[in-house]
Order: structure tokens, then sequence, then C-alpha cells
């Protein structure tokens, strides 16, 4: 045992604000001789032999009251108890009271045994030795000298083995050359250098991370000669940023897209990046429970679909047929998908997961040897298990310890809500565009009036399924109309009410009403279906679903309703907040038509305006909704711009023109929906129409008929002669004795055999069974049965009745069924 001599002490005391002595240790005694009583009470001056300097007492003095850090150090010189004087190192500490009171000074003094410095080298050995984080000293040439316990431990070599090398020839790592060329600038500048290392090492799986100080070493000249090189492991530090780092990449990574095969692609993509060397997604397929919110039954193989995997080429993932695996209840997939919690196991054979793939090719001899860690994740999103994320580490690596479960979990559990909104939306937007392709005319019928060509294209997945239709009407008198119309939204709701608005629009144009008319009822029509939406809600409102379709109550659309007659090669429109259509003329001119501009359905409050324009034989007239023009990249008028020179270049193929356009203006997905609807008019030939004024005098009916069965002998119609006559025989009656002059009957070859008559009367006949004994009333009922269609339509100078026959039907010829009124219309 050492001489306790050599063993040294603390002396302390505490003196108040006025100086007086207030403790005094056992360890004061044994320096300067005096006992408590002697001392405490009394003022701490009488222990100097000397007064303070003046720059000690300033020092005093300007010391802040109230800061509990503040002190003096310096030597004074005391007086002992047998009267000699003895010089002490003196630490003054201001001490702030704990509570009520004053604070006060507490002095301490350290005394110093007897010791050698042969004693202090041991211990400076020992310290080295023995410190808690690796040393290194590196001599003037930056090779090593020295190595304590841990740097030898933290490297993989005894110091023996790394004397003499640079640390870059102890570990091959970029991070370890920058360090060697940073010793180098200690040696040269004398300032120390921090560097943050992180590389493998032997015997560890994983990168570690060191935080390294380099200092400089000096001789008694005051040259450095050498560096100390002491490093901190802050491996765990290092991992806890960068799973932190990982996590919010994957926040911004995972669910880009509402697309279930890339956001599982990019769970794995993002794995790979540090937490895993490989890593892959399987779903269950609906049959094993990809729809169910329990558990599945333990003791019972399950089969998943294989998604996505990283890296693209990696033997622990077979490659696979049909992307099927079918997993035995003993499987991490089958025990994780049976529990509900994470597995994790060490895989010494690929075979061991219990898979049979379709299709498999063996694993590969480097997988088979070396065996990996396998963490098998549940994947489940508002209660729905939708399958499993595998991540894995190859055996060499270090195992899969609780904070990496944890990150695996946080990482699918995101990865989860975002497949289950895709597989949401994906199963929504097929059923919206299902529904609206169902509503959309599958094929346009071919019409005399015009010659028509067409295109829809939905939306991107993102934006979802619109509203968008288009149609072509055909109308009394050989005429056509054409329908483009744009419903605000996207999704089934936007589609649902398109159909609604296609269905309302073909109804009221059965009626024959005037472009703006129709748009008038059709507004009304709108303004109901959103009062109803919002009635539906009870006033709770929804707002919008994945697909951002608007909330329920908010309906509006927009349509254009252009009427093509034949005859007169007049085109009349009408807008409701639609874009404005185009014409080209045969010879390649391209104008914008200036028709008056009408609200969007559904705002109300300004009336609808039609304007008629005529279109020359084998022009174009081109329909469109906003989806073709409008982008995020371009305002409105450069998107008509460029659609107005595609036109220019459209050929006379109305198929290729719509490929022309579209090619022009949407070189890729729209980001909404676009319909398109091209139509070249046709002029019916003078001789296919016949037109005669009909005086208002009842024997002028014969006449009229004769006229038209003479105009049917030319057309080569005589088997349409007899419906013809019974025809004309009773709307010419009804226009004279009901209606008002002037009184005209007209005939039209089309496709269909058309009898019209028109007077200046603006009352409307309808349709009635006459009874057993009255003498009139049969006769419209006739004209229905003889024809394929009749109806009434209003002009701004009257009205006019028409019925049109199909120019394969015979008409039968009277029998004893034949009414009195029958024979004398026949007669």
């Amino acid at each position: 045992m050492r001489n306790r001599a050599a063993i040294g002490y603390t002396a302390s005391a505490v003196i108040d604000a006025r100086g007086i002595v207030t403790n005094w240790s056992p360890e004061a005694r044994r320096l300067l001789g005096y006992t408590a009583t002697e001392v405490v009470g009394r003022s701490a001056a009488l222990l100097l032999t000397e007064d303070l300097s003046e720059s000690a007492l300033r020092s005093l003095a300007d010391r802040v009251p109230w800061a509990d850090q503040a002190r003096w150090h310096g030597t004074v010189r005391l007086r002992h108890r047998d009267g000699r004087s003895v010089e002490a190192g003196l630490l003054v500490h201001h001490r702030l009271p704990y509570s009520q009171g004053e604070s006060d000074w507490v002095v301490v003094s350290p005394v110093m045994g007897n010791t050698s410095s042969r004693d202090d080298m041991e211990l400076l050995e020992r310290a080295f030795a023995q410190q808690s984080c690796p040393i290194a000293l590196y001599g003037s040439d930056r090779r090593l000298r020295r190595a304590n316990e841990k740097m030898e431990r933290a490297l993989g070599l005894t110091q023996a083995e790394m004397r003499g090398l640079r640390v870059s020839e102890i570990v091959l790592h970029p991070d370890l050359e920058a360090t060697d060329k940073a010793m180098r600038e200690v040696l040269e500048t004398g300032s120390p250098q921090y560097r943050e290392n992180v590389f493998r090492t032997p015997g560890h799986g994983r990168h570690q991370a060191w935080a390294v100080s380099l200092a400089p070493m000096r001789d008694a000249d005051g040259e450095v000669n050498a560096v100390c090189l002491t490093a901190h492991d802050e491996t765990r530090q290092y991992w806890a940023r960068q799973r932190l780092q990982l996590l919010n990449e994957a926040s911004a990574a995972i669910g880009s897209t509402l697309d279930v095969v890339r956001t599982a692609q990019e769970l794995a993509d993002v794995a790979v990046r540090g937490l895993a060397d490989f890593a892959c997604v399987e779903m269950l397929t609906p049959r094993d429970g990809g729809e169910q919110t329990s558990r599945l039954r333990t003791g019972t193989p399950v089969e998943l679909r294989h998604l996505a995997h990283a890296p693209e080429s990696c033997p622990e993932i077979p490659p696979t047929m049909d992307g099927l695996s079918i997993y035995s209840e003993d499987s991490p997939q089958g025990e994780c998908l049976a529990t509900g919690r994470t597995i994790s196991r060490l895989m010494t054979d690929p075979d061991s997961t219990g898979s049979r793939r379709s299709g498999q090719a063996p694993a590969g001899g480097a997988a088979r040897r070396s065996g990996f860690h396998l963490l098998v994740v549940p994947m489940r999103a508002r209660g729905v298990t939708l399958g499993v994320a595998v991540f894995g580490r190859r055996r060499l690596q270090e195992a899969f310890d609780p904070d990496d479960l944890l990150l695996a979990e946080e990482m699918t559990a995101r990865a989860a809500l975002c497949i289950d909104n895709a597989r949401r939306y994906t199963r929504e937007r097929s059923t919206a565009l299902t529904l609206q392709r169902s509503l959309l005319p599958r094929r346009l019928a071919p019409q005399a009036a015009v010659e028509v060509a067409s295109r829809y294209l939905p939306a991107s997945a993102r934006a979802g399924v619109g509203g968008d239709w288009f149609d072509v009407i055909p109308l009394s008198g050989a005429r056509v109309a054409l329908v483009v119309g744009d419903v605000v939204g996207h999704g089934i709701q936007a589609s649902a009410t398109m159909g609604r608005l296609r269905t309302a629009v073909r109804t009221l144009a059965d009626v024959d009403l005037s472009p703006d008319e129709l748009l008038t009822h059709l507004d009304d029509l709108v303004t109901h279906l959103a009062d109803e939406a919002a009635d539906g809600v009870d006033g709770a409102g929804s707002g919008p679903d994945l697909a951002g379709e608007p909330a329920v109550g908010d309906i509006g659309a927009t349509c254009l309703y252009a009427v093509y007659d034949p005859v007169s090669r007049r085109c009349t429109l009408a807008r409701a907040g639609h874009p404005l259509p185009f014409t080209v003329t045969p010879e390649g001119a391209v104008s914008l038509l200036d028709l008056p501009a009408g609200p969007p359905l559904g705002v109300g409050g300004l009336p609808f305006e039609s304007a008629e324009v005529a279109l020359d034989e084998g022009s174009l007239l081109v329909l469109y909704t906003d989806g073709l023009i409008e982008a995020r990249d371009r305002d409105v008028d450069q998107g008509l711009g460029i659609l107005r020179q595609a036109l220019a270049r459209s050929t006379r193929s109305l198929d290729e023109a719509c490929d022309t356009v579209l090619g022009a203006l949407l070189p890729d997905r729209p980001q909404d929906d676009v319909a398109l609807l091209i139509a070249r008019p046709h002029a019916l030939d003078t001789g296919q129409v016949a037109t005669w004024d009909i005086p208002a005098d009842p024997t002028a009916v014969a006449e009229a008929r004769k006229k038209a069965s003479t105009q049917l002998a030319e057309w080569g119609l005589q088997e349409a002669a007899f419906t013809t006559e019974l025809v004309v025989s009773e709307l010419v009656t009804n226009a004279i004795r009901h209606a008002e002059p002037p009184i005209q009957l007209r005939l039209i070859h089309d496709r269909t055999l058309i009898c019209e008559v028109s007077d200046a009367s603006n009352t409307a006949p309808h349709l009635r069974r006459a009874r057993v004994f009255d003498e009139g009333g049969r006769g419209l009922l006739l004209v229905a049965q003889f024809t394929q269609g009749w109806g009434t339509r209003q002009s701004p100078t009257g009205k006019t009745i028409w019925a049109e026959q199909a120019l394969s039907d015979v008409a039968p010829a009277p029998g004893p069924f034949v009414t009195d009124e029958q024979e004398r219309l026949v007669v």
C-alpha cells in the first residue's frame, strides 16, 4: 500500500456575503491547523497574511450577484495556526441561495501529496491504455506509433500488427484516405481537424460511424511532430439519423401515384436504400382474403401475388412466370398473415421459405450457401389484410434489430395505406370508366345529313374519369343534332350525371325544340339535380374523393347543341358555357364561330341565344370539350392556336383529322377528359325534295294526293304511294280545317320518306283514340300505325307536322276492317 502522505486532499470553507466564515472543513483544519470553533463566525480576512491584490478585489467585486457560475481563482498566502505562512491556490465559487437568503462564497484549495514522475507516467500509461474511446498516436510521417486497446478492438488488429502503417493502409476506404490527408494538414498547419468516418470494419456486418478528432502534438520547441487520433463511436446515432432520413424519403417517395404496382415498387426501392439488401411486396389474391377484415385461418396455405421487388436481379427472389406463390402455414409469410405480427428469421436455405412458385427457377448457389435474414411485415390498412412486405439481409450482415423492425413497420404501414387508396381508386375509376363508356354512344349511326368521326379520351389516373360526352341525334326533316357536353368533376357521380344529361338531351331533341330552348330546359334539369344532391347530404357537405370529385351538391355542366338542316344547309347553334366550335371550309380556311355566350348549366340567371350559320358542302364543323385545349403548361389561347393549325393540316378523312388534332394537342395522357366530334355536313340534292303550296280549300286535298303520288312515281317509290296518300290526306285535311294559311306540303326522299305539312298555327295536334260511334278522331291514329314515326315541331312562323316511312315498308291494301273514315281518306 502506498504511503497515505502521498495522497492529496481538498480543503474547503464557506464565507458569507459579509466575509464571515460559516463553514470550516476538517481538511481546512489539516491545512492551516485551526479548528472549526476557532474560525467559524470570524472574518475570513484574519486568515490572510497580506491583502488581496487590486485585480483580485476588482474581479470579486465585478461578479454578477445573480450569476450562479461566477468564480475566481488565484494564489494567496494564508496564516497557519503556528504562525508560519502557507501558499495555497484557491478556487472561489459564488453560490446563489436555494431559497430566501443571501448568497455566499465556497472556497476550495487542492493539496497534493508527494508523487513522483514515475507515478505520473504510470498513470498516463494506464489512462492511455484504458481510455474508453479508441486512441492512436501517429508520428510526423503519419505512421502509427501507439494504439490503445479500444483502437485494437475497433480495427480488429493488434498494435504490433498496425505499427508503422498509415491509417489509409490499415483500412482501405475513401473515408480513411481523407483522414490521412487531414492528418497531413494537421502536421503542416498545427490546427486540429474533425471528421466523421463511416466504414465497415472486419467482423462487423454493417457500417460503423466514428467521430474522429485529429489533435496536433508539439515538442519542447512548439513544433508539431505527432498527431493524436481520437475516435468516438457514433454508430447508434448515425443509424438513427439514417433511419429518420429513410423514413422521410419513404414519406415522399411512396404513394406518388394511384397505381398499386408502382406504389409497391416504390416501397421496395426505398427499403433497399438503407434498411435491407433486398425487398419484395406480395399481395393476397381475392380468394385468399384480400378483402376480408380478419386474420387468415391458421394452418391453411396462402396464395400471394408478387407485385414488386428490388433489386431487379436478386437470387433470393427467384423470377416467376405468373407472379403467384403458395406459402405453407409454417412459412414466415403464412405465420405473419395468420398472427398479424412481424416475423423475423434467419433463413439458411431459400427453399425453407415454404413457397412454391409457378415456373420458379432454382435458387442460385450463392443464395443457398449464404442464407439471409428475413423480416416479414403484414400490410394492413383500414382493417383489411392486403399482403406482406418482405425485407432481407444476407447472412453476413447484421440481423434486424428492434429499431429496424419499427422502421420497417412504419414504412409498410404507409405503403399499405397508399396501396389501399390506389386499390380503391382503381376499382372506382374502373367502375366510372365502364359506366361512362356504357353511357356514351358505342357507334354513331350513319346519317345522310352529316358524316361524323369522334374520339373520347379519359383523363389520367390521378385526375379520374370525368363527365364529357358527345352525341349525334337524328331529327325530323332529315335534320341532325350534334351535341358535346362536359360535366363538372370526376368519378362515378360525374359519369352518372353525364348519363342523365345525355338522356335528357335526347328526350328534349325528340320534341324538336330549338337549341336555345333545349338548353333552357336542360339548365332547369341541372338546377333540380343540384338541389336534390344538396338535400341528399342534409347540409353536411362532402369533401372530394380520391379522384378529385367535387362535393356532392356541386353539379354543373357545359354544353353545345347544334342542329343542321341538309335541305337549307343552315346550322343553328347555342352554347352554355362551352368552348366555341371551329369551322373549316372546303378550301381549308379555319375560323372560330362567334356564338352568343351562355352561362354554364346550373348557374341560371341569363337566357340562352341561338345563332344560325350557313355550312357549305364539304366543310367541317369541329366540336370539343375544354380538356382538348386546356393544360397546365399552356393557356387557352395557345391551345386554340394549336387546334387551328392542326385543323388547317387536316385531310379529307375525318378519322385522320381527329388523330391529327389529338396528336398536336395531347402528346401524352390528357389531364382532363377529352371529347372530340368532327362533322362534315352534306346537302340534299334539289331532286330529293318536293314542295307545294296548298290553298286553304278542302278540294285541294285530292290535288295534293295526286301531286304526291306523281312525285313518288318519279322517285320510283310506287310501293309507298298508298301510305303516302293516306298521310297526305290526313295532314293536309287537318291543316285546312284546324290551322291557318299559308299551308305547305313537302316530301323529302332520304334514307326514309318524309312527309311534312306546315301551317301558320301554333296549335299542335295530339293523338287520341276515338270511341265506337265517333265520326272522327282516328286520322292521327292511322298515321301513327302506317308510318315509322310522326311528330310536331314549332317554328318562328308556325308549326310543321311530319310523318316518316321506312322505304322497305309496303302499305297494306284496305280490307273489311277499314272504317268509313279510312275509306274516305283512301278514295
